[in-house]
């Protein structure tokens, strides 16, 4: 427990500190948000804001995994570093996009076939490091890797690893719309993800996840350094975190639930960024087929913004959402917990 508490504590003052002084640096270098010309036209006074705050998050949740297992019990274990080098590669891929738009002064950074092809290459390391290195089982799982019964095998689960980490990594880009909306939403799952993990620790017998407590301590560091951010980054914004923090926090999500075998439940759990996600799948497909628009504009964060909604009232009521789902997969994981102890 108190490796846990370190973790956290560590991530959110390593965040908080270390965001304002990202903040100034990147001021002095004049690197500044750009703003898409076909965004909302309320956004347009955000342009010049510091971008790439992910950084920050990053290496804060870097230190207080790291720094939590000094003088501790706790191990480094094979699952627990592969999500810290997950993060630090999905940060790495967002950086370079960040840093394209910055040098370029335009919105658009990477090519949208080279940063999916960055994110599926590394999706697949990953998927290959954890199921034959840290020996994570190949079941498609929901809360249990037996609650469901089916086996993937090797290149199935794989396949599945790779489809569930640039799925969530391109989700929470998508959620990336407005100031703090991410970082406060994920916030949430990552602390949820906390207290599954410390659960799996305690009842090894049930669920067979022998580094648990090591994911646990990589949850609640990503937790508090979201959090830490989420003081620089809350309305109206100070920095940024770009696309370094947003695919660097999908990337996180995603591999914690596949080496927690909870990828079934992570839908619920970060229930808010799979609306967004669908908010757009929906405007695109009625626009390509209909020709009509379902939304004044998507992501659906900002169709509430064009309907006049004042921008806090998005965002503090997005959380809302975000915070009942990640409630309810903790409360589907526990009665699930109940059920299978009960027989």
């Amino acid at each position: 427990m108190i490796s846990l508490m370190a973790s956290g504590g560590i991530a959110l003052l390593a965040a908080s500190l270390g965001t304002p002084v990202l903040i100034r640096w990147l001021r002095r270098r004049r690197f500044g948000q750009q703003i898409r010309d076909d965004g909302p036209f309320m956004h347009l006074v955000k342009a010049g804001t510091p971008t790439m705050g992910g950084v920050a998050m990053v290496l804060a949740a870097a230190a207080g995994y790291l720094l939590a297992h000094a003088g501790t019990h706790v191990a480094f274990s094979r699952s627990g570093v592969l999500v810290l080098l997950v993060t630090l590669c999905a940060g790495g891929i967002g950086l370079f996009d960040d840093w394209a738009k910055v040098r370029h002064r335009r919105s658009l950074g990477l090519t949208k076939r080279s940063k999916f092809g960055a994110l599926v290459l590394m999706s697949v390391g990953f998927a290959l490091a954890a199921e034959h290195w840290a020996g994570v089982s190949t079941n498609l799982s929901f809360t249990r890797w037996d609650s469901i019964g089916v086996d993937l095998g090797s290149v199935g689960w794989v396949l599945w690893a790779v489809f569930v980490i640039v799925g969530t990594a391109n989700a929470v880009n998508l959620t990336d719309g407005l100031d703090g909306l991410a970082s406060g939403s994920a916030t949430f799952c990552f602390a949820i993800l906390a207290i599954i993990g410390y659960w799996q620790f305690r009842h090894f017998s049930l669920y067979h996840v022998t580094s648990a407590l090591d994911l646990a301590l990589s949850s609640v560091a990503t937790a508090g350094a979201c959090l830490g951010f989420l003081w620089w980054n809350a309305a109206p914004a100070r920095i940024f975190m770009g696309d370094t923090g947003s695919l660097a926090i999908g990337a996180a999500l995603a591999a914690l639930s596949l080496e927690m075998n909870l990828q079934l439940l992570l839908p619920v759990i970060g229930g808010l960024f799979v609306i967004v996600t669908m908010s757009v799948v929906i405007q695109v497909v009625s626009y390509r087929l209909f020709h009509r628009r379902v939304f004044l504009m998507a992501p659906l964060h900002h169709h509430f913004e064009l309907m006049g909604w004042p921008e806090t009232t998005v965002i503090v009521r997005f959380w809302i959402l975000a915070g009942l789902f990640a409630a309810l997969g903790l409360g589907i994981f526990y009665a699930d917990f109940l059920s299978a102890t009960s027989h």
